[in-house]
Parts: structure tokens; sequence; C-alpha cells
């Protein structure tokens, strides 16, 4: 059999974690080094793969239902070679070896076990669309694949150029940066988007680090009701709670 398809086939590398296209990712596992990745991410193995849930205590699932961040992962291990991917998003390998990454928990497809995580605050008076009011903080040494729906911009940030960002556009930031919620507004409440232009909230980052912005908004419905939690984050129905891009 002939088929242009042929072309699309494996990639091979050295690395253990590695972009095999854009939108898949290959993870080589050797029977002592387990991934963690999004559940029901996995679109092909080779060789003997256990997939298990990963244990999260009570507070972790407390605090997830309560702030609508936190990881729901699989515990990937064996021999073998495990593919990943999710709705044909962009796929990016984030080497962490210092400092930290801040990060919306739904771009989050695979990480090394030993990053540690935890939930955090981004104050505001209002829930906000898109970024939310909590965000997910990951440090320590390894490897973290992330999401973007399209190929996504990198913006340094310097002392000296700020940079401003919508709040729906935003993917992650070093954590090191500050971050300030606006709205700003001329002819309408922050309650609504600015005036007749459909823009609205932003995160504005000062300090020394860097921001990945995406190419597509998560838009709710223009008369979302503004709150906590998912009602504030996706609109009073909670719609694309999981990511999914339609």
């Amino acid at each position: 059999m002939q088929s242009p398809l042929f072309a699309y086939g494996e990639q091979q590398t050295q690395e253990r974690i590695a972009v095999q296209n854009p939108q898949l990712l290959r993870i080589t596992l050797q029977g002592n080094d387990d991934i963690l990745a999004r559940k029901g991410a996995m679109v092909a193995y080779q060789g003997l793969i256990d997939f298990d849930g990963e244990y999260q205590s009570t507070s972790e699932r407390s605090k997830r239902e309560r702030t609508g961040e936190g990881l729901d992962l699989m515990r990937c291990s064996g021999q073998g070679t495990v593919y990943l991917a999710n709705l044909a998003q962009y796929i990016h390998v984030v080497d962490l070896d210092s400092g930290g990454l801040t990060v919306d928990s739904a771009y989050v497809l695979a990480l090394d076990p030993g990053l540690q995580t935890e939930v955090l605050a981004v104050d505001s008076e209002y829930g906000i669309s898109g970024s939310g009011k909590y965000q997910l903080n990951i440090t320590g040494q390894g490897k973290v694949a992330l999401m973007t729906s399209g190929q996504p911009l990198m913006l340094p940030v310097t002392a000296q150029a700020p940079v401003n960002v919508d709040s729906d556009a935003i993917v992650a930031w070093s954590t090191q940066l500050r971050v300030q919620m606006e709205a700003p507004t001329t002819s309408t409440s922050v309650r609504t988007r600015r005036g007749s232009t459909g823009e609205g909230w932003e995160l504005s980052f000062l300090g020394q680090g860097f921001v990945l912005v995406q190419p597509s908004e998560v838009m709710p419905p223009q008369n979302a009701q503004i709150g906590e939690g998912v009602r504030g984050q996706f609109g009073a129905d909670g719609r694309n709670r999981t990511n999914a891009w339609n």
C-alpha cells in the first residue's frame, strides 16, 4: 500500500519527553520514570504501559472544587512509548529548573511527578472570565507539557516594558512576576465589556520574566454573571469547564 500518510511516521529522538508533531506529545518510559498526564489524553501507546488515576488528598479535592483549579491526572508507568494529545491543540514542552511557572490548569497536558503544584489566588474584587481568580503554580525541576489553541506568542516582561494581556488569552507566566487585574473602562461599567470594543478584563504583568499568550480567547456569554468560581470564569452555566475548544 502506498500513501502520503506514511510520511507521518514516528519521529526518532533520544528525548524522554518530546513533541512528535505540533499537536502530539511522545513520552518514552523505561520502567522507573513515571509521567503524570491529563486524564483521557492517551491516543496511542507501544509496549507494556499501565494507566492509573492519580490519588488526590481530601484537601486537594476540596480546593479544586472550591477554586476550579487543580489537576485531574492519570499516572502512566511501565516500559514503552505513550502518545498524548487533546483536541488537536498545539503542544509545548517547558523545562523547569528554577523559579516557577504559573498556568491555568486547563492548559496542562503532562508533567513530571517530581514537580510541585499549588493553587494560588490572583486577587480581584470580581471573578474574571478566562483566567479565573485562581491559577496553578508549578515549581521544581522537571518538564511540563502545555497546550495552546494555535501557535502561541512568548512576550518578555522587563521593568522598562510591562505587558498587558487579555485575561481570556493568557496561558502561563513566570511566577515571580507581579500581576494586577484591570478593567480599563471609559463609557461602561467594569461589569461589562469596554464600550463597544468587546474588550474587558486585562492582566498587567510587572517585573522580570515572560508571559505566554495564545491566539484564541475563551469567551463567556456576554451576559455571564460576575462572581466567583466557575460562574465567574465561564458564565452562569459553567460552559467550557474542561477546556473543550469549539
